[in-house]
Parts: structure tokens; C-alpha cells; sequence
């Protein structure tokens, strides 16, 4: 895979893990969120989220959002990280304001055709073979721009913890790599929603997107305007003395803002979706989920 020089990645790890703390305490012994921490192998979950970024963007292109009460956690971890790719936020207002801040960083330091964004909670055991499906996505926005596209994972149960997606007609083929427009999406149904979904041949939605940085951007405000124009003081003052202030200020007039409930779910009719099989993948935001990757990954080390 070759990385792309006009691409850049958004990683998201500025969540409080608190569904996981029971676990994660005795991971780490402290209440750090999971994203710093070995939940599958040696790893933390946010550097294993670094080193699936870079099969497609350059370090100086992939931006880290937090959240600063978290900084005793991450100092240490992103010190490598090159100037104005650490995005702080003052305070964890949901996954969309997150989303929002660091495209307005992206596009001061490093403008990009393409964007990936990348939570760093979940376990995926074939990096190459999933960042591959992310290149090709890249490869759909370039012919189509106006397109966000999600990875939907094939499910093998009806999980009502996740996001579904209910592919409609194809609108590229490109390279074995189908992508269709989405029919609708819903987050974390009832459970016979979501048998019903699977039967159906929808898609569980991984929270991997891929867009040029404008569509991803137009399509938060046509569902949450009120949130553009909140941190759009914002724009002026990245990588400036008073951007930590502009932020502060921004952020504590803020509710909270769900990426999946309030935009995904809203305008489906502005997404597509991309296929993923042949690798396993997990959001590992419940503790069942957690410790079935773990069990998964401890079998894969015991030498046949």
C-alpha cells in the first residue's frame, strides 16, 4: 500500500472510556481512558491507531484529537507527534465538535484532498487488509468528491451496540472495491431491529469514514449548523497564543454533539458505503466485546 501524499487521517481519542474502567483499571492500575492503554497485546489501542494511520497518511498529516484533562496520559505518548498535529480540546463535547476541530486544524496545517478519520478503540486484526479498504475509499472520493463514505463491516450478529447501515443502488466498482450509496442508517437499534437489519443485508457501521475534508465538513453543518458556527472563531486563531482561549470559549457553550445519532442518522441520503470482509474487526467500547478480542488475540499466540 502507498502512503498518499495529499491524504490525511483524523484520529479520534479524546473519549473517557468509562464503560471499560473496570477493565482497563486493572490493565494500568489508574482510571486512564482505554485509548492509552494494552487493551489487545502490548500495544496501547491509540498507538496501534497511529501505526494503521500511517498505511495511508504522513505523520505531519494525521491529526490527534484529545482532550486536555487526559495530558498526563498522552504527553508522553504523542511526544513524537510533529507541531500542530495534536489537537486539544478543553473539554469532550461528543465525537462530532472533536470531528469539526481537528478538520479546522487540518486545513490550516496541512490542506488534503482526502481525509480518513480513525477511532482509536477498536481492534481490527488485518491492518493492511482494512487500511486497504480505506485507500480504496480514497480512491471513490477522488472520483467522486462529494461523496462520505463509511466502512460497513460485515456483521455476524444482530449487535445493537453499533450503528447499522442499509446499502442501496452501486455507485462505483472501482478496483473489486464496491461502493453503494446508503438507504438509511441506524444507531445502536433494538434488538429485533437489528436481527431484522442483518437479514436484510445491512452493515454494521465501524466509525471509519473517508471524505474530502470540505464534504465531510458541509455535511456536520447541514445537520448541526449551530455547531459550524460555534467553533468557527476557531479558524482565525489556529496556531496562534489565543487559540487555547478561542477554544475554551467555543467549547463551554457547547452540548454535547453525537456524530452517528445527530449527522449520520439524519442525512443517510449524503453517504455511501464501502464494504469490508476478510478481517475481523471490533469496536471495543463494552467489556464483553474487550475481552472477547482479547481471548481471540491470546489463541492466536499458543503455538499450534
Amino acid at each position: 500500500m502507498v502512503m498518499r501524499d495529499d491524504a490525511a487521517a483524523i484520529i479520534l481519542a479524546g473519549g473517557e472510556g468509562r464503560r471499560l474502567r473496570s477493565l482497563t483499571r486493572r490493565l494500568v492500575g489508574d482510571d486512564r481512558p482505554k485509548q492509552f492503554c494494552p487493551v489487545v497485546g502490548h500495544e496501547t489501542l491509540l498507538a496501534q491507531t497511529r501505526r494503521r494511520a500511517a498505511h495511508v497518511a504522513d505523520p505531519a498529516r494525521t491529526f490527534v484529537v484529545v482532550t486536555r484533562a487526559h495530558e498526563p496520559y498522552y504527553r508522553a505518548a504523542l511526544a513524537d507527534s510533529p507541531a500542530g498535529t495534536v489537537v486539544e480540546q478543553p473539554e469532550g463535547r461528543g465525537t462530532a465538535p472533536a470531528i469539526l476541530y481537528a478538520l479546522v486544524r487540518q486545513a490550516v496545517v496541512a490542506p488534503a484532498r482526502a481525509v480518513v478519520m480513525l477511532p482509536s478503540d477498536h481492534f481490527i486484526e488485518n491492518d493492511s487488509a482494512f487500511m486497504a479498504r480505506v485507500a480504496a475509499a480514497m480512491d471513490t472520493v477522488r472520483a467522486r468528491p462529494g461523496l462520505v463514505v463509511l466502512l460497513g463491516v460485515e456483521p455476524d450478529r444482530p449487535e445493537t451496540g453499533y450503528g447499522w447501515i442499509e446499502p442501496g443502488e452501486l455507485i462505483l466498482a472501482h478496483a473489486g472495491a464496491p461502493t453503494y450509496r446508503v438507504r438509511g442508517f441506524r444507531e445502536k437499534p433494538p434488538p429485533a431491529a437489528a436481527s431484522q437489519l442483518m437479514r436484510a443485508g445491512a452493515l454494521w457501521n465501524s466509525f471509519v469514514v473517508v471524505a474530502e475534508p470540505g464534504a465531510l465538513g458541509g455535511l456536520i453543518r447541514r445537520a448541526v449548523p449551530a455547531l459550524v458556527d460555534a467553533l468557527a472563531p476557531l479558524e482565525a486563531s489556529v496556531g496562534t497564543s489565543s487559540e487555547p482561549e478561542v477554544a475554551r470559549a467555543a467549547y463551554a457553550a457547547l452540548a454535547p454533539v453525537d456524530f452517528s445519532r445527530d449527522v449520520l442518522e439524519r442525512h443517510p441520503d449524503h453517504l455511501a458505503v464501502l464494504p469490508v470482509s476478510g478481517t475481523t474487526w471490533n469496536d471495543l467500547g463494552e467489556p464483553t466485546r474487550a475481552l472477547g478480542a482479547r481471548a481471540r488475540a491470546a489463541r492466536e499466540l499458543v503455538p499450534a
